[in-house]
This record gives C-alpha cells, structure tokens and sequence, in this order.
C-alpha cells in the first residue's frame, strides 16, 4: 500500500556542491566576495560551509 513518490527537495547550504557556481551566487556579491550572515540569514554552522565552497570553487577556477 505504500507508494513511492519521489519530492524535490531542495539543498541545504551545507549540501550545495562547488561544481555549481550558479547556487553559490546567493552568498556573493557581484565583485566576488563572500556576504556575511547579516544577509544570508545563515547559522553559523551553515556560513562556514558556505565559506569553504566558495572558497573551494575559487581554488578549482570555477567563475563565481
């Protein structure tokens, strides 16, 4: 009787990979640097991900 329906959810900041730029857009501004938590409205736990992908994806010359 169970049905198996398959939901898009969306990812967490944590989960958001360095090979999708177009994601991390969120959490920089347009000269490329990283917003703070005042406006991201992220945990501290969340920015510090955030801060390593970003971070991540500069290293391997991903265009942000």
């Amino acid at each position: 009787m169970s049905t198996t329906e398959t939901t898009q959810q969306s990812l967490t900041p944590e989960q958001i990979p360095f090979t999708t730029p177009q994601a991390l857009r969120n959490y920089v501004t347009d000269t490329g640097k990283i917003l703070p938590r005042k406006y991201t409205h992220l945990s501290a736990k969340q920015q510090r991900a955030v801060t390593k992908t970003i971070k991540q994806s500069r290293n391997n010359l991903l265009a942000l």
